[in-house]
């Protein structure tokens, strides 16, 4: 296989991965949204990956990883993470500008220089999106999107949607600029301003979001909060 196949099956497997971990069904229409392809160029990749195993395609078109698939998905997806944290706790990169430099280094170091960052790190659990490093368990109880957080309830952050790691940059971009990060806490203010858009105070100042932004923002509410 040639490093640009490499490359492309690494990249779809990634995406399946992460959609999935998201709670959504991976159809061919989504990923060609999410890499920015044509539904021909995905379906194309798919008959490819499915021939060599990394994926089963049922038939409603839903794709799921097979165990390979999986396995190598995972630790792509480790490597992107610890670089994150690293990225973020010892170089003093913001969680946005970390998304991008993880994607530019991640192929170009080994596995043994990543076990090493990440044992340096003492072995974080997430990245610095609150995301869970694969094979590791996230420190958080139950979750509810900032969307739906009742008005007045207190809560803090705890994860940023995989999706707005891909499909919604600049929603990272403004977080950084307000300086909000994991376990930053929140309130939200009431009442709504309108239907599509939240009004939320953090760290005492107030903050304006998107109900789409405020849907990809995970938080676990302070009276459920250990």
């Amino acid at each position: 296989m040639s490093n640009t196949q490499t490359a492309t099956v690494d990249r779809y497997l990634e995406t399946i991965y992460c959609i999935a971990a998201e709670g959504e069904t991976v159809r061919p229409g989504r990923l060609a949204y999410w890499l920015s392809v044509s539904p021909p160029t995905v379906s194309q990749a798919l008959q490819r990956l499915e021939r060599d195993g990394w994926i089963e395609i049922s038939e409603d078109r839903s794709v799921e990883l097979t165990a390979q698939g999986s396995t190598a998905a995972a630790s792509l997806i480790r490597r992107h993470r610890v670089l994150e944290r690293w990225l973020t706790d010892m170089l003093g990169f913001d969680w946005a500008a970390a998304d991008v430099e993880a994607d530019r280094l991640s192929s170009a170091i080994s596995d043994e220089v990543i076990d090493r960052i990440d044992a340096s790190m003492g072995s974080p659990v997430t990245c610095p999106h609150g995301n869970a490093i694969p094979g590791r368990i996230a420190p958080y109880g139950d979750l509810i999107a900032l969307a739906d957080l009742p008005p007045g309830m207190p809560a803090k952050v705890c994860r940023i949607s995989e999706v707005a790691e891909h499909e919604a940059r600049s929603l990272l971009e403004k977080l950084a600029d307000h300086a909000i990060e994991e376990g930053s806490e929140l309130i939200m203010d009431s009442p709504q301003r309108n239907e599509n858009e939240i009004a939320v105070t953090i760290a005492g100042e107030p903050l304006s979001l998107s109900m789409e932004a405020a849907r990809l923002i995970w938080v676990e509410p302070m009276s459920h909060a250990a």
